[in-house]
């Protein structure tokens, strides 16, 4: 699993809202940080359980968990750039990552679906 790009993604967006999240603590916006943390975070580890999962429906959850994880990180990037906390590079940087992760997570889940019928 060393070279899976999705899960090297999800760990590029976690890494990457923690690093933005760092540098935005003294700015206020606490619940914001809070939830964008967390659910950045839950697309890396949903991810990461679905590599190991207990059977194809297991793994079809965890995938779609983290894609809704995903959409909300997104949300919650579009809040912090309407109320300028960040800038239009750093918004479309974040969002970019999330929409190619909800692509391959998609994709994903579609091939698992189909395993499944």
């Amino acid at each position: 699993m060393k070279n899976n790009p999705l899960l090297k993604y999800a760990e590029q967006l976690a890494v990457d809202i923690e690093s933005l999240c760092k540098y935005l603590e003294h700015k206020g916006n606490s619940n914001i940080i809070f939830q964008i943390r967390k659910s950045s975070s839950s697309v890396f580890a949903n991810i990461t359980e679905a590599q190991y999962p207990q059977s194809l429906p297991d793994m079809l959850s965890k995938f779609k968990i983290a894609r809704k994880e995903c959409v909300e990180t997104e949300s919650w990037l579009k809040l912090l750039y309407s109320n300028n906390s960040i800038d239009k590079e750093a918004f479309k940087k974040h969002r970019n990552l999330c929409g190619r992760i909800q692509r391959m997570l998609t994709s994903s889940c579609i091939t698992i679906e189909k395993k499944i019928e």
